[in-house]
């Protein structure tokens, strides 16, 4: 599939039949770590989810309707190693400080989202989560920040397809 067809089927999927297998998920895994990362420390770190005695104490540190929604997929807990990139000697290099942690991990996911879907699967990033919860439940250390949790596998239906803003709205061009 060409690059510009593969961002324009990957959507957010609320539904799904199937997981991936652990070998398509490393597959994910290993094509989402050559994303670039601030002097290429690679701070983005993965949880993956699988057993169903383990997916269903994640999905309970998740809201309801992401509980739902993500059943039948495998999960990815998504975080980075805090005060790590955009930092020297511990002090921030600018105001944005672990907001760059924020920003690798941002691309970091967006390629294994990418990557999933050139694999066939389909995905769903949540936000709306417990990071104590997870942090327990899957050892998580504090050191980390918990971004988010992604639900990885074949769609049960296909998604809508929801309009996007003009460029005029969101790019201004000097």
């Amino acid at each position: 599939m060409r690059f510009d067809e593969l961002i324009r089927a990957r959507r957010s999927v609320r539904g799904y039949e199937a997981a991936p297998t652990r070998e398509d998920l490393v597959k994910i895994l290993e094509t989402a770590k050559q994303a670039p990362s601030w002097k290429n420390w690679q701070t983005a770190r993965s949880y993956v989810v699988e057993s169903a005695e383990a997916l269903e104490k994640v999905r309970e540190a998740l809201p309801g309707f992401n509980q739902n929604s993500s059943r039948n997929a495998a999960l990815i807990v998504t975080t980075f190693v805090k005060d790590t990139v955009g930092f020297t000697n511990g002090a921030p290099d600018n105001e944005v400080g672990n907001g760059w942690g924020a920003y690798d991990l941002g691309l970091r996911d967006a390629y294994l989202v990418l990557a999933a879907a050139d694999l066939g699967y389909d995905t769903l990033i949540m936000g709306l989560r417990d990071a104590d919860a997870l942090r327990r439940t899957l050892d998580i250390p504090e050191g980390e920040q918990v971004m988010s949790v992604i639900a990885v596998g074949k769609r049960a239906k296909a998604p809508v397809d929801k309009p996007r803003k003009a460029l005029a709205d969101t790019a201004r061009f000097y």
